[in-house]
């Protein structure tokens, strides 16, 4: 997909969403990076409903130390993988508070550190919680990329690279958050629904469909 192309990509779907946000509830840097691990291979509706009670009693490095793993495991048993994710969120609040002054560093490579945390995770809280202009590709934003033309790639990361040269600058805040809502409700992965896709005369996929 050529620059002007990308740029009307991203045009439209800031036209159709101006303000879109990430579907994960969070109270501050922290919770929010508790949320995302816990995230992987689940629903964000799922960790939602686990973590509203889990939030109102740690929301902080400290106060999830002090709950403990073995009740952790209570609230987020509904969750996929919960043991190995009760286990990470408690050793990296243990980090935090040992290194970081329990606070969630700025930084991609110090986050990616922490138990539990992959690239992926450290570019969704960089773009939220700090408004860095990075782009977390998850299965939905792979998709889109590679369906659409807009940058495709055989991994994650190519994607992430391709995106991050294709996205106009004015639209980079918010790109990661646009081409995942398009990709979950949308560009869906068995049957994208092309009649109502804004993008749909920019899209280089042979089997879309036209109204």
């Amino acid at each position: 997909m050529k620059p002007p192309e990308a740029e009307e990509f991203f045009r439209r779907l800031a036209a159709k969403t101006p303000a879109p946000e990430g579907e994960l509830d969070f109270i501050n840097p922290y919770t929010l990076l508790v949320a995302v691990v816990l995230s992987a291979q689940a629903t964000d509706a799922s960790v939602n409903k686990a973590t509203e009670p889990l939030f109102k009693l740690a929301d902080t490095p400290a106060k999830m130390v002090a709950l403990g793993e073995a009740r952790l495991r209570g609230y987020i048993k509904t969750i996929g993988l919960f043991n190995t994710k009760a286990k990470n969120v408690i050793a990296l609040s243990r980090i935090l508070l040992e290194k970081f002054d329990g606070q969630v560093p700025r930084d991609r490579d110090t986050l990616q550190t922490l138990p539990g945390v992959g690239r992926k995770t450290a570019n969704v809280v960089l773009n939220i919680a700090f408004g860095e202009p990075t782009i977390a590709v998850d299965t939905h934003i792979f998709r889109v990329g590679n369906r659409t033309g807009l940058a495709p790639g055989k991994t994650p990361l190519d994607v992430e690279l391709k995106l991050l040269k294709r996205v106009p600058e004015a639209y980079r805040r918010h790109a990661h958050h646009w081409l995942i809502l398009h990709g979950r409700y949308v560009c869906k992965a068995r049957k994208p629904d092309c009649p109502v896709c804004v993008v749909n005369s920019l899209c280089r996929f042979k089997g879309k469909t036209i109204a």
